[in-house]
């Protein structure tokens, strides 16, 4: 069990909100971000070289407002928090083709791009940054298969409904999508590690576009979804030059034909153990979105969840930009808890926060009405300083 909670603070937006971020969108309000409970079982040896496991979990707070799958409990409830199952999958590993074999996930589980995960404890900072926001899947419904062709390398195979959707009338189009790509560990005397994997498939809702009464549009296309990709491909790349200094290098490249739009990030993290305790943490990030389509702010607390059905949803974005972002955090945790491990551990991560539009535009701390949802008139920075509190046992 993770409880994750925290502030992002913003004292100069006019429009109570941190364009650029999901999860962290509301600004100067102490929110309860999640959550998240997991029941598991470690693969166990079943016979002739099989062995079998599963993962259930699900989330509870305001990040499970974007951590939705169509189909799979996202209407039941509908205000600031609201709840997620975020993996539900068997683990099957087989003694197939290779010396180690075969191991398949099934049924419901996290994407496999980006640098920064949803769960609390799977990021560096409380903040996102833009790639792992914005133009990567969040959750998959289908099967993924990881084949284990060396001592140090795996193939990566996947076929799945979609971008947080399921099938059928909780699908957004009938055909599949998925990945391939090749991950590595322990390379460079067990100093390197990383993965390259591609995804591809049309990502579009096949039904038609709808207006609401206040001039909201939703998404769908009709029958040109089914023909209109979208491709990714992301590198990650994690060094460590010591024992207490890692270095990490992520870049994401996103294709959409459905608005005929390209977006690229690339980000690096350098990390410093100055203590047991203490770790020191930079992130530098570039984004580029070509349309100005991608890097939206959904005000209203179902918006992201109607955007997936094909419901008119409430949003405004900016122009084409290109963004900078740097961040300097620490994370503590303190030892404080090691006498009484029924208690879990507790971890600290203030941090601070630049982001800047690099091509002039104005995006940030103003919002942006339905008949014009660009924001042209903001400010070409945005300043904040966030803290999270995380207790895991």
């Amino acid at each position: 069990m993770t409880l994750e909670g925290g502030i992002a603070g913003n004292p100069w937006t006019r429009s109570a909100r941190n364009f650029g971020q999901f999860y962290l969108d509301r600004a100067n309000t102490l929110t309860l971000n999640q959550i998240l409970g997991t029941v598991s079982h470690a693969m166990t040896d079943i016979g002739a070289g099989y062995r079998l496991g599963f993962v259930a979990e699900a989330m509870y707070g305001s990040d499970s407002r974007f951590d939705v799958t169509i189909g799979m409990g996202d209407r039941a409830l509908s205000g600031m928090y609201q709840w997620a199952p975020t993996q539900a999958h068997i683990d099957l590993h087989t003694p197939w083709l290779f010396d180690r074999g075969i191991d398949f996930q099934i049924g419901h589980s996290y994407g496999l791009m980006g640098t920064e995960g949803t769960a609390a404890l799977s990021r560096p900072f409380y903040s996102f940054n833009y790639s792992s926001d914005f133009i990567v899947p969040f959750q998959t419904v289908g099967v993924i298969a990881t084949a284990h062709m060396g001592a140090h390398v795996d193939g990566v195979l996947g076929v799945d409904a979609g971008n947080s959707t399921t099938f059928g009338q909780s699908g957004n189009n009938n055909r599949p999508k998925g990945y391939l790509g090749v991950s590595f560990a322990h390379l460079a005397g067990n100093r390197l590690n990383g993965h390259l994997i591609g995804r591809a498939g049309p990502q579009g809702h096949d039904g038609d576009p709808r207006l609401s009464p206040e001039g909201w549009v939703s998404a769908g296309i009709g029958d040109a979804a089914a023909h209109r990709m979208q491709i990714n491909a992301d590198l990650l790349l994690a060094y460590h030059p010591s024992k207490t200094l890692s270095v990490t290098f992520g870049s994401t490249w996103l294709h959409d034909e459905v608005p005929d739009d390209d977006a690229w990030g690339s980000t690096a993290y350098l990390a410093w153990d100055m203590t047991p305790a203490l770790r020191l943490t930079l992130r530098a990030e570039v984004f580029r979105d070509n349309t100005g389509v991608l890097i939206a702010a959904y005000p209203g607390t179902t918006s992201f969840g109607k955007q997936l059905r094909n419901q008119p949803y409430p949003f405004y974005a900016a122009p084409p930009t290109t963004y900078g972002d740097l961040t300097l955090g620490l994370r503590y945790e303190p030892n404080l808890l090691d006498r009484h491990r029924l208690l879990g551990r507790v971890v600290l991560r203030p941090e601070i926060r630049f982001d800047r539009s690099l091509n002039g535009t104005r995006p940030f701390n103003r919002d942006a009405p339905a008949s014009d949802p660009i924001v042209r008139k903001g400010d070409p920075t945005m300043i904040w300083f966030s803290c999270d509190m995380i207790w895991s046992f």
